[in-house]
């Protein structure tokens, strides 16, 4: 049985239609509106940084996280048991905060007002409140207050703010 050659066109045709109108969801068209709004936010500003901090907390993102902070990272905390005040480095942190990420069902950052804003266009000094609610399950909701003193640095590489240090002023 022979086919006529419009046909075979037909179905070609058809067949391209077929692939270019299939959508995969596991690789959605990124957007070319230029209204979207992302969610990541730019650190080239200093608000990009709290953005982005807020961010890695609300979507559990240890990439995003480990981009606020700089190399010469240092988490300083009180430790109220010995009376001392204690630190850990960037790779501790990230650690930390990974176990963070996997315990919580959720988690809620709400960065408040500004108390102090020091510093010059690469080198910052910058405290802030804050109100963290990390619900584990519904029975185990821990909310902590305070204020989180930071020093950010802008890179001088790729113009990126990031934290040099945080010092932690909570109730926890």
């Amino acid at each position: 049985m022979k086919l006529n050659k419009s046909i075979y066109i037909t179905i070609i045709l058809i067949l391209i239609a077929l692939l270019y109108s299939c959508n995969n969801p596991f690789a959605p068209k990124l957007s070319d509106s230029s209204s979207d709004q992302s969610l990541i936010s730019s650190q080239e500003s200093i608000e990009g940084l709290f953005n982005n901090f807020k961010y890695a907390y609300t979507f559990k993102d240890t990439l995003v996280y480990g981009n606020l902070l700089d190399n010469d990272f240092v988490f300083i905390f009180r430790n109220y048991d010995k009376g001392v005040d204690e630190s850990w480095g960037r790779e501790q942190e990230l650690l930390t905060t990974n176990g963070l990420f996997q315990a919580a069902q959720s988690l809620d950052l709400v960065w408040n007002e500004i108390f102090v804003d020091i510093g010059d266009t690469n080198l910052r000094d910058i405290s802030r409140s804050f109100n963290l609610t990390i619900v584990f399950n519904p029975a185990d909701i821990l909310r902590i207050n305070g204020i989180a003193n930071f020093r950010i640095r802008k890179s001088s590489v790729d113009g990126k703010w990031r934290i040099i240090s945080w010092r932690d002023e909570s109730n926890y």
